[in-house]
C-alpha cells in the first residue's frame, strides 16, 4: 500500500486527505517512480477547487510534477530503467494520475532522465514554470532584444521563469504586481521595470517606460475584464497570450475590439500541454532548459520546502 493524497469534494487544502491505496499495475507504456519532491503548482489548487480546465472525478489524486527513482518499467517501455533518476513533467490529465504520494504510476512519455548534478528539489520544481513561460514567449511570441514583455502575476513561479526568459535574449520584462511588498523582489530576480498596479495607471506606466510604444507581448494569468487594460498597454501588431484564470472570469474574457482593430492586435488563448503534445517542440523546450539551467542562466526559484506530511 502506497500513502497517496486523494481529495472527495472540492475545495481549499484542507480537502486534501491522506489514504493508503495499491500501486496501480503497469500498463505497457507506464512507469511507477518513488517520489522524492513534488512540485506546488497553481493549476493543482485549481483542479483541487474545481475551477481548473477539466473537473476532478472524484475521489481524485492530483498532482502534476515531481522527481525521484524508476521503481517499475512497462513492458513497452524504452530508454529507461529501474533506477533512473527522473523527473515528471506535467503531460497528464490529473483524473488519470496524480504525484502527490510515496510511490506514484505515470505514463512513460512524461518521465524525463535528470541531468547528474540536477537534485531532485530542482528536478521537481523546474519543470512547469520554465515550460510554460518558454512555449508562449519562445516558441509563439518569439521575444527578442529590445521587445517589451508584460509579465502580470510577476511573483509566481512562471511570472519569474518569464522575467528569466526575457532576460536571456535581451527581452524588456515589465513585471506586474498588486502591491509594492514585492517590488524589490522582482528588481532582484532581473525584471527591468516593476508596475503596482494598485498605485499606477497600467497604460500610462507602460508607455512611460517604453518611449511610449507600448508592448510588443503581454504573458497573462489573469484574463476577464483586464485584457481591455493590457490591450491599451499593447503597442501595434502586440500579442495578448493568456493562459490563466486568477481573475475568476477568462469565460467572460472580451475580445479588445477598438485597440485590437486599432492596432492589429492578436489575442490567444494557450497551455503548457499545446508545447508537450508536440514532440518537436518539447525537445527544443527541454534541451534549451537544460542547457540554461547547466549555465547558469536559468535559476529554479524554491520559496519553501515542506514534508509530505
Amino acid at each position: 500500500m502506497v500513502k497517496t493524497v486523494r481529495f472527495h469534494q472540492p475545495g481549499e487544502a484542507d480537502v486534501l486527505r491522506f489514504e493508503e491505496l495499491p500501486l496501480a499495475q503497469l500498463a505497457d507504456d507506464e512507469v511507477s517512480v518513488k517520489i522524492n519532491a513534488i512540485g506546488l503548482n497553481r493549476a493543482e489548487a485549481a483542479f483541487r477547487r474545481g475551477k481548473y480546465v477539466e473537473q476532478p472525478k472524484l475521489p481524485a489524486r492530483i498532482g502534476y510534477e515531481a522527481a525521484g527513482q524508476i521503481t517499475g518499467i512497462g513492458s513497452g517501455v524504452t530508454g529507461l530503467a529501474v533506477g533512473d533518476e527522473v523527473s515528471i513533467l506535467p503531460s497528464f490529465s490529473q483524473n488519470d494520475y496524480g504525484v502527490y504520494a510515496e510511490e506514484a504510476v505515470v505514463p512513460a512519455d512524461s518521465v524525463l532522465k535528470r541531468p547528474a548534478g540536477m537534485s531532485a528539489l530542482v528536478g521537481a520544481s523546474i519543470w512547469m514554470p520554465y515550460l510554460t513561460a518558454w512555449g508562449a514567449l519562445y516558441d509563439i511570441a518569439e521575444i527578442g532584444k529590445g521587445d517589451a514583455v508584460l509579465i502580470p502575476a510577476a511573483s509566481s513561479s512562471v511570472g519569474l521563469a518569464a522575467i528569466t526568459l526575457c532576460n536571456n535574449v535581451g527581452a524588456q520584462a515589465i513585471a506586474i504586481t498588486r502591491g509594492t511588498a514585492k517590488r524589490d523582489a522582482l528588481l532582484a530576480h532581473g525584471a527591468d521595470a516593476v508596475i503596482v498596479s494598485d498605485e499606477e495607471d497600467i497604460v500610462e506606466a507602460v508607455k512611460a517606460r517604453t518611449d511610449g510604444r507600448g508592448a510588443q507581448v503581454a504573458f497573462d494569468p489573469v484574463a476577464g475584464d483586464w485584457i481591455q487594460q493590457i490591450a491599451e498597454a499593447m503597442g501595434v501588431h502586440g500579442q495578448i497570450i493568456i493562459y490563466g484564470n486568477l481573475s475568476g472570469r477568462a469565460h467572460q474574457t472580451p475580445f479588445p475590439y477598438g485597440q485590437g482593430m486599432a492596432k492589429g492586435l492578436s489575442v490567444r488563448a494557450y497551455l503548457v500541454f499545446e508545447l508537450l503534445r508536440d514532440k518537436a517542440r518539447r525537445e527544443r523546450a527541454v534541451d534549451g532548459i537544460l542547457s540554461g539551467y547547466a549555465e547558469g542562466t536559468i535559476r529554479p526559484i524554491t520559496d519553501k520546502v515542506f514534508s509530505l506530511d
